[in-house]
């Protein structure tokens, strides 16, 4: 399975509402909610559904395989961990042919590019060779890359090398070897994938959680909207830093403390910039973005961090994000910032006394 959550490290706390995480087909007491959890894409997932009502151990073991499966074939197309995945084979497409896509690889890519181009490659899938190089991809940590092997591989970064032909469904490689890294959206992609299936099943108050990048519908167990709790930037034990509303909406968080390595005195994110080929080096400590589509959310978190704390925040107020800054100071305490959009939504911070 891919560790897509390599790239996700500053992610939303699970909802507040607490139910039990056990799911499956053995017969259990009936409670408000129903709970569904398991594994993929090398990271946890929990979906929590408020007022199905009654529900056979048949049916919900259906279910739950229906849900685990929705996930799952995200990880077995979308995988760089997973030599047998359509985009192990596309990144091993050593030509400029027309690569055919499936439906969802061909949706995934086109949303990448288009936060690319309006991000203006702050987001770029073909960072693959960096984040590999800089051991937070499928290879094996080596320390940090010597600046010659960066400037090689540099050059095969470039999302503009990714010819997209949706309405066909192929891409074509500008570059050969170019070599593209869904960690930036997949998880959030595999969230949607989720809610479409609960969709499908009628199922209208739900919240999914994919390795912290969550989607919300409708209302929870007590009839009121989900609560997210945004984590507080830092090392340690996970503590609450705020707490947003979330109403058939997904948010999605990005951050610089939880994967890093360490080396000479100096740590190194695995945050790293297209543009420069190097982590990250500024202030910013988290971004959180609101939107209703988890994978762009996913995309824009990552993003509007790359971007850094004044660029991400003008970036985002231009293209009318709900998105949420915490920096660190001088001092090393931290400072929030919300545009008007995510401000709109009415959280609030949480109480750390």
């Amino acid at each position: 399975m891919v560790d897509f959550s390599r790239r996700r490290t500053a992610q939303g706390l699970a909802a507040l509402a607490a139910a039990p995480l056990a799911a499956g087909c053995a017969e259990r007491p009936r409670a408000k909610l129903t709970t569904f959890s398991g594994r993929t894409m090398a990271a946890g997932y929990t979906v929590k559904i408020a007022g199905a009502g009654p529900m056979s151990a048949a049916a919900e073991c259906s279910l739950g395989e229906e849900l685990f499966a929705a996930v799952d074939a995200v990880d077995r197309r979308m995988s760089t961990y997973r030599p047998d995945s359509e985009l192990s084979r596309l990144n091993r497409h050593a030509s400029d042919a027309p690569f055919a896509l499936s439906p969802a690889l061909a949706d995934v890519l086109g949303k990448s590019q288009a936060v690319s181009a309006a991000s203006g490659g702050a987001f770029d899938v073909t960072i693959g060779p960096l984040v590999n190089a800089w051991g937070f991809g499928p290879e094996a940590r080596a320390g940090v890359p010597a600046p010659e092997a960066l400037a090689r591989l540099r050059a095969r970064v470039n999302w503009r090398s990714l010819a997209l032909d949706a309405r066909a469904g192929h891409l074509a490689k500008a570059r050969p070897d170019a070599y593209a890294d869904l960690s930036g959206i997949a998880q959030g992609y595999g969230a949607d994938r989720i809610a479409a299936a609960l969709e499908a099943r009628g199922l209208g108050d739900y919240l999914v959680d994919v390795s912290g990048e969550v989607r919300a519908r409708g209302v929870n167990a007590e009839g009121v909207a989900w609560r997210i709790g945004i984590e507080r930037p830092g090392g340690g034990a996970r503590t609450l830093h705020y707490v947003v509303p979330l109403a058939n909406r997904a948010l999605a968080t990005s951050g610089d403390y939880r994967n890093y390595f360490e080396q000479d005195g100096r740590r190194y994110s695995h945050e790293i910039d297209p543009r420069t080929g190097a982590p990250v080096a500024h202030r910013l400590a988290s971004v959180s973005v609101v939107h209703p589509d988890c994978a762009l959310a996913d995309a824009w978190a990552t993003a509007l961090f790359v971007l850094g704390p004044e660029r991400g925040r003008e970036v985002a107020l231009a293209q009318g994000l709900a998105a949420y800054f915490v920096s660190r100071a001088a001092d090393g305490t931290l400072v929030d910032a919300a545009t008007p959009a995510f401000a709109a939504l009415g959280g609030r911070s949480a109480n750390l006394g």
